[in-house]
């Protein structure tokens, strides 16, 4: 039986659903009618079950009906079109994956090395072993899984199950596995679940999505918005937007980037990509980084090392934050708080100099809930929420498997930038301080909704397709790179000059990376607003601690 599917259908019906959400402010939704999806895909590109292209082409195209409405505020009412590629928008979904350095990918690890900064101060990421710390593994009960997770440290996650911090010269990655398994096939779910908390670590049993959703925290988040935008005071007056020769939407607004990894620097992309001024705070001598994440990630912004733990660099720090209008959080739940910055001292600040702040925050589980003091990552919120329990499923197994590429994270950060829109919206109208926040979590509750691809399309498209082959020998345990890497593969297969496409693609000359970088223009494509990078990607710490 063939069965009729349109991606692009189900794209207009997803944003359809949303508009008519609480989602946006209501008067900002007429603004939906000007936005128009195309290029629609007959073949599934990623082997993901999952409306992946769908359900980001419907965010996308969200942010870009708050851009519209933004646009009306500063320029004056237009009939402005957006645009929406929905194989541009899958491919914003895995866009660190399409990023080069003079040619070489995140896949090439060793030739790329020499054009990145050396960031991974625990060798976390560049050691084969140590990697593997964060990865899913089968337990002792055979049925149930557990993604521990050594994040950008690994030795705590590894001396907490018995294994030792490092093995000089251990790079086989079937011995590797091997290793783990054997000592996690001596733990329980619940006994490595009691190692995690007390050590403080960031792993967690795999769920089924009804499962998850039986959990005191799962029970919370499903009924809890995509995303929030809360009002912090209502005292400060509107802000009006700076005046401008040009169709840059956020010029004159500028934003602090305290975040890591990819979810946080999302967002502060995307701000950039509508014009902001965007400064990217990290510190190379305490906070570990992935290097070849910063080439994607730092597009449109400068880059500065501020330990806000250190009494001078906190002084640096609060003279921008004098004159920023959006802070972006990307750590765990009161993280930033503890250091004096978060959401509630902001608004106190906001009052004080007469003129709001917003804060966006993002993290793994969401800011209510049993779970929301808990460190996580892409993977953490994909086996928490059921996600790895359906892509394995998907594929034939009765085993949980990640999911190729970081999706979740570059969901989560377009539905916080949407928030912040939102937010920038109401502060420009209405004056106040706004907290514009969402997590990984609440990303994949929205994506399986959606429900999965027809079955028909499915063993047709994956299964039974021999372009999916390699991915079809995938297990539980292989890693998150072996898989996108292997995802990727594929998708070259079907569309070999995909990544030579420069609708899709840009090339731009980085002295901070030693060469010409290549990487993914913005989805969103406007008759007028101009979208775009102020500035060349660079590595963390590359400019002084001042606006620009």
């Amino acid at each position: 039986m063939t069965v009729d599917y349109s991606a692009l259908e189900e794209t207009e019906r997803i944003f359809s659903t949303l508009i008519n959400s609480n989602l946006i402010p209501e008067e900002l939704k007429s603004k939906a009618k000007q936005i128009k999806f195309y290029n629609e895909r007959k073949n599934l590109s990623v082997p993901c079950p999952l409306k992946q292209t769908e359900m980001i082409s419907a965010l996308k195209a969200l942010e870009a009906t708050v851009a519209l409405a933004i646009s009306e505020e500063r320029y004056g009412k237009t009939e402005d079109q957006c645009k929406i590629d929905l194989q541009h928008a899958l491919l914003f979904l895995f866009s660190t994956y399409c990023s080069s350095v003079n040619g070489f990918f995140k896949g090439d690890k060793y030739e790329v090395l020499k054009y990145l900064k050396q960031t991974d101060l625990n060798q976390a990421q560049s050691d084969p072993y140590r990697r593997m710390s964060a990865n899913l593994y089968r337990t002792k009960e055979g049925n149930r899984y557990y993604h521990i997770h050594g994040s950008l440290e690994a030795s705590t996650t590894l001396n907490m199950i018995g294994l030792p911090a490092f093995i000089p010269g251990f790079t086989d990655y079937e011995a590797i596995v091997k290793k783990y398994q054997d000592v996690l096939d001596e733990y329980t779910c619940d006994e490595l679940e009691a190692l995690n908390t007390k050590n403080n670590q960031a792993g967690v049993e795999a769920f089924k999505p009804e499962e998850f959703l039986q959990t005191p925290h799962g029970k919370t988040i499903s009924n809890t918005p995509e995303y929030e935008v809360d009002t912090l005071e209502t005292t400060t007056p509107p802000v009006p937007f700076v005046p401008s020769s040009n169709k840059k939407l956020l010029e004159g607004i500028k934003v602090l980037e305290l975040c890591r990894i990819i979810a946080g620097p999302t967002i502060g992309k995307i701000l950039a990509e509508y014009g902001a001024t965007v400064i990217k705070v990290t510190s190379d001598e305490t906070l570990p980084d992935v290097p070849f994440f910063q080439v994607d990630g730092n597009m449109g912004k400068h880059t500065t090392n501020l330990n806000l733990k250190n009494a001078e660099d906190r002084i640096k720090f609060e003279a921008l934050l004098a004159d920023a209008d959006i802070v972006i959080d990307g750590y765990r739940a009161g993280a930033i708080e503890k250091l004096g910055y978060g959401p509630k001292k902001l608004a106190e600040l906001g009052i004080a100099r007469g003129k709001g702040y917003i804060y966006g925050s993002e993290n793994c589980f969401g800011l209510t809930g049993e779970w929301s003091h808990r460190a996580g990552w892409q993977q953490i919120a994909d086996c928490a929420s059921g996600v790895a329990w359906i892509q394995g499923q998907s594929l034939g197994k009765d085993e949980p498997m990640v999911p190729p590429f970081p999706m979740s994270d570059y969901g989560t950060g377009c539905m916080v930038a949407i928030a912040i829109l939102v937010a920038i919206y109401k502060r420009n109208k209405y004056g106040g301080s706004y907290w514009a926040k969402s997590s990984l979590v609440q990303y994949d509750l929205l994506l399986m909704n959606q429900g999965q691809y027809p079955k028909e399309i499915w063993e047709s498209q994956v299964i039974n397709n021999p372009i999916f082959a390699d991915f079809l020998k995938l297990n539980y345990y292989d890693s998150v790179d072996r898989i996108s890497n292997t995802a990727l593969r594929a998708l070259l297969v079907q569309q070999p000059d995909i990544l030579k496409n420069d609708h899709y693609f840009t090339s731009m000359e980085s002295e901070g990376f030693k060469g010409t970088i290549r990487v993914l223009r913005p989805v969103c494509e406007f008759d007028n607003l101009e979208l775009g990078y102020r500035c060349v990607s660079r590595p963390n710490g590359s400019d002084s601690p001042e606006w620009w």
